[in-house]
């Protein structure tokens, strides 16, 4: 029995630094972190409540990356972050991971 639930590509546990915005209003930019990363998406920390299917512009800041996204979901944490959903758009990530980040997908 197969199941068509959950994740196809595993995530990993990396917190990047990112600058997030609106497509709409890239001056409110919001500078967070990823908690995790796949090279379709990340979940990321942010100050704000965002709309599902509202788009963002991500930009990574430790290299010179930077992508659209679209709002998955958005998750209200205890402490009065929220953590976002994101799944890029308009660019194929494939190599983000391997270029970006030192080969941190790669097993052991």
């Amino acid at each position: 029995m197969t199941s068509t639930e959950g994740r196809i590509e595993k995530r990993l546990r990396l917190s990047v630094p990112l600058e997030l915005s609106k497509l709409q209003d890239p001056s409110g930019a919001d500078r967070t972190v990823t908690e995790n990363v796949c090279s379709v998406g990340a979940r990321v920390l942010s100050r704000r409540a965002v709309e599902p299917n509202e788009r963002m512009v991500v930009s990574f800041l430790e290299v010179n990356l930077r992508t659209e996204a679209r709002v998955v979901y958005c998750q209200r944490l205890s402490d009065g972050r929220f953590c976002l959903g994101l799944q890029f758009q308009g660019m194929l990530m494939s190599k983000w991971t391997d270029e970006a980040f030192g080969g941190a997908n790669e097993s052991s």
